[in-house]
């Protein structure tokens, strides 16, 4: 028989399909759905129970955090809790202060709850309780980070742009100091947050100016790592207070890195500070320098390093030395004369420091004393730091 006489295979019967295979990934997808909707709605409920808890804990301690309205978001995967019209009194402080804000808003990833994110919409305002604010701020981004659980934090970062200080009179703003970009960093190092904690701090200052520094009356970016011992807790409280805590600790401030850049002057330095029982600034820093001499002019030392040149040299003025330049060369002295009172006292003082070198640069080394609230660059007593409490 030929191939094509045979007679085609029966059909084979189809197999039944079976609708409970489509639906149990649908089934298990909105069982899913629902279990995690519930525990979202829980979660939610128990940070608004939390943040209750956490405000009435604080008012007991005279630190007062209120909204004029807050509700919670951030459904399904982050809590996020909406804060309109902030308002923080802190009425146990010596003066009190209250800080009033547009608004703020924090969130917290429902998979990560150690992590908080928190964004501040300006303008701040600082003053006294139930009282005009007397300093503005603002900004174009305020966001603050916090890695830890509650009552334990472990880091804490705040970073500013375009950020603006100014003081208010009568209605108007005076302006106080501005920076392109801040950043401040602080970290547990060491200890507990009720019990002798040790704080690394960082701070990163991008063109940043002050009418209230001299040596920040132009654009400078400046950096500095710090580590503090001698806090005993990290209660919220003034600085002058924790300042005073560090001195009856015998604390201390180690500045593992500091740095400031402004044109053609840069300025590094490291050393430790304490502060005194009488609240006065004790300690040393290295400072190595280049452009010394606009330094000297932006602190307005030109004086207080001509005087001490002078008694070092039996009354030797810039007169007297350009005299006698004359008597040997004619002319000689005019060029004494011609230079700023800024180049001289860098020029002396560079007699006294030691010689060095940054940024591949010539610079010159030096100590910066405090001694008990007195100021010294290199050997000149250079001003004096008031009480710090």
């Amino acid at each position: 028989m030929r191939a094509y006489d045979r007679a085609p295979p029966p059909p084979r019967p189809e197999k039944r399909r079976r609708p409970w295979l489509i639906a149990l990934p649908l089934a298990i997808f909105v069982v899913l759905a629902v279990l995690w909707t519930g525990f979202w709605f829980f979660a939610a409920h128990q940070a608004d129970v939390e943040i209750a808890r956490w405000r009435d804990r604080e008012a007991q301690q005279g630190r007062v955090f209120a909204c004029g309205h807050q509700d919670i978001g951030g459904y399904p995967f982050r809590i996020e809790v909406n804060c309109t019209d902030p308002n923080v009194q802190l009425r146990s402080w010596q003066p009190p202060v209250a800080f009033t804000a547009k608004g703020a808003k924090g969130e917290v990833q429902v998979y990560d709850p150690t992590l908080a994110i928190a964004e501040f919409t300006g303008p701040l305002g600082i003053g006294e309780p139930d009282q005009p604010p007397t300093l503005l701020a603002d900004w174009s981004l305020a966001q603050t980070s916090f890695r830890g659980r509650p009552g334990a934090p472990d880091r804490l970062s705040v970073v500013l742009d375009n950020a603006r200080l100014s003081q208010s009179e009568a209605g108007a703003a005076r302006p106080l100091a501005d920076a392109e970009h801040v950043e401040l960093h602080g970290r547990m190092a060491g200890g507990t947050p009720t019990a002798n904690p040790v704080i690394e701090l960082g701070l990163r200052l991008t063109r940043g100016t002050s009418q209230l520094l001299p040596v920040l009356g132009q654009p400078t970016d400046g950096v500095m790592a710090a580590t503090v011992y001698g806090l005993k807790d990290l209660a919220p409280k003034p600085w002058r207070a924790q300042l005073r805590e560090i001195a009856q600790a015998n604390g201390r401030i180690e500045i593992t890195q500091a740095r400031l850049t402004q044109g053609d002057m840069t300025a590094t330095g490291t050393g430790t500070l304490s502060v005194t029982p009488a609240g006065r600034l004790d300690g040393q820093l290295r400072l190595t320098v280049t452009g010394l001499e606009r330094l000297i002019g932006l602190l307005g030392l030109d004086q207080a390093v001509a005087q001490y040149m002078a008694q070092r040299t039996g009354g030797m003025t810039v007169d007297k030395l350009a005299g006698g330049l004359d008597r040997l060369m004619p002319g000689l002295g005019g060029v004494v004369r011609g230079q700023s009172g800024a180049n001289l006292a860098a020029a002396g003082i560079s007699l006294l420091g030691e010689p060095a070198e940054l940024d591949g640069k010539r610079a010159i080394a030096l100590p910066l004393r405090f001694t008990n609230g007195a100021v010294f660059l290199g050997p000149v007593g250079i001003g004096e730091v008031p009480p710090l409490f």
